[in-house]
């Protein structure tokens, strides 16, 4: 972290962003103005949905921007910039438009999250930081909103930080899997910057430093009467760590009586589900009923959905290694790609064409709708339109912009249209909710897609279709430049 002590992050940035800004200001393109989306082609984790997250930084990355005099001599370190350029670079400060998805919304392939209008020198320049930002905490929101809902109410805890990806990659992942809905958080610095419940019990070389396993549950458990959380299977679980848990819990209730609560085991290897079940009977016979039993040991949204199938008797659930790193989707594919040219005024669409087909480009400045069942508010399709377009008031047909022969016939809707400004002319004109506002909106924006969307494997598509307008003007790009080459 002794790098961003200022939280510049201005050389945050892939080095041909740097030769692509000198050649266009070596062609005198200072005033040509673009206009960027930012868009997922892919879902995470073979998930339904993605939840997006990582805006608060983007803006507070965006209003630092500036290159500092050890900036411009590590860059004039690289190659012989002329004097120009690198006077330029001093006086750098992001001065274009920016539009997004607030965050916590729930978002999907191919549809523009973020939207930036400002001149092409900036946008190259921003570009990589955005996509950093906002693909890792995407995804690790996205991971840790399945996590929780496989939990099916029960709470999930952040135990991930030691095996985060560095610093950054556990902080920034703990504020995403709070947005993704986890309660808390083992990481006491995320719970300092974030203001995020902080979560934790002890470990198993806490138990080892005393003679005695009961020696060290007792001492535990008269320095936190009010959180008595015993880690069980430290020799035995069920021939030692239960019954010296059921042994203090005995002495701590004759002592304390009903001040001692908030009290239970967690268990941290071995089969989970057989352990907690045989717990859960070993601990009501005692007369513990009340005790809780959390678990932990390499669990993901799979493991804790079959464990709940199983029966398992599991109150809450620790969530480290397969939540902070995403276990099993490592990355998302955010990108940034060029939509449209500003000219005079008007808005020349850009298009790029691949021979992989989910590579090719939506062109034009556009805008993203969502459309809700007015009856239980649930969301039917999002659509896809150029920015002049008239949102539509009454019934539609939306039909897929692959299997255009699929349509469906949208009625009875609350349309929302998705993108709001976050600068301005290089301003800020947004103010960023607190973590607790997010975390929030994130939950009442997942009640919103249907079960089947958020469902673990095979979910259900949600469809992102394409105006008919925007349709027709991608299709004629496409057919314009492919006609070139006959």
């Amino acid at each position: 972290m002794e790098w961003n002590k200022s939280g510049n992050l201005t050389l945050l940035t892939d080095y041909y962003q740097i030769s692509m800004m000198y050649a266009h200001f070596k062609n005198n393109l200072l005033d040509k103005k673009v206009v960027f989306d930012v868009f997922i082609r892919k879902n995470p984790c073979d998930s339904g949905y993605s939840l997006f997250a990582g805006l608060e930084q983007v803006i507070n990355y965006i209003r630092n921007i500036k290159f500092s005099e050890e900036d411009i001599n590590y860059i004039s370190s690289i190659y012989p910039y002329d004097r120009e350029f690198l006077d330029f670079l001093r006086g750098f400060r992001f001065t274009g438009d920016i539009w997004s998805v607030p965050e916590g919304t729930v978002i999907f392939p191919n549809e523009p999250i973020m939207k930036i209008e400002t001149n092409l020198i900036e946008a190259h320049l921003i570009e990589t930081a955005i996509l950093n930002i906002i693909n890792h905490q995407t995804l690790i929101a996205t991971k840790a909103a399945r996590i929780v809902f496989s939990a099916d109410g029960d709470p999930v805890i952040d135990f991930g930080l030691r095996r985060a990806q560095g610093p950054d990659a556990g902080i920034y992942g703990s504020r995403a899997a709070y947005i993704g809905g986890v309660t808390g958080t083992s990481n006491v610095l995320a719970g300092k910057l974030f203001s995020i419940p902080v979560v934790g019990t002890h470990a198993h070389a806490y138990i080892q430093s005393y003679s005695s396993e009961l020696e060290a549950f007792l001492a535990y458990a008269e320095i936190f009467p009010n959180n008595a959380i015993l880690l069980v299977d430290t020799y035995d679980t069920l021939n030692s760590g239960i019954p010296n848990a059921i042994k203090t819990f005995k002495i701590m209730k004759e002592k304390y009586g009903d001040q001692f609560k908030n009290y239970g085991i967690r268990i941290d290897s071995g089969d989970l589900a057989y352990l907690s079940k045989q717990a859960r009977k070993m601990l009501d016979e005692a007369g513990f009923s009340d005790a809780k039993i959390i678990a932990s040991n390499d669990l993901d949204e799979y493991i804790i959905r079959d464990l709940k199938l199983q029966g398992a008797k599991i109150n809450s659930w620790g969530v480290g290694t397969k939540l902070i790193s995403s276990s099993g989707c490592s990355a998302l594919g955010g990108v940034y790609k060029l939509a449209a040219e500003i000219k005079d005024g008007e808005s020349i669409p850009k298009i790029k064409i691949s021979e992989n087909p989910e590579k090719v480009t939506t062109p034009g400045v556009k805008k993203l709708i969502r459309f809700y069942d007015k009856i239980n508010f649930r969301a039917i399709v999002d659509l896809v339109m150029l920015h002049d377009e008239k949102i539509p008031v009454k019934n539609f047909i939306a039909f897929d912009p692959i299997n255009v022969w699929k349509k469906k016939l949208v009625k009875n809707f609350i349309a929302k249209e998705l993108l709001i400004p976050i600068f301005k002319n290089g301003e800020l004109v947004y103010s960023p909710p607190a973590l607790e506002e997010i975390r929030k909106r994130a939950k009442k924006e997942l009640s919103t897609i249907s079960e089947e969307i958020k469902r673990i494997n095979n979910p259900h598509v949600y469809h992102v279709d394409l105006s008919q307008k925007l349709w027709d003007l991608k299709h004629e790009l496409i057919n314009k430049e492919r006609n070139k080459h006959y």
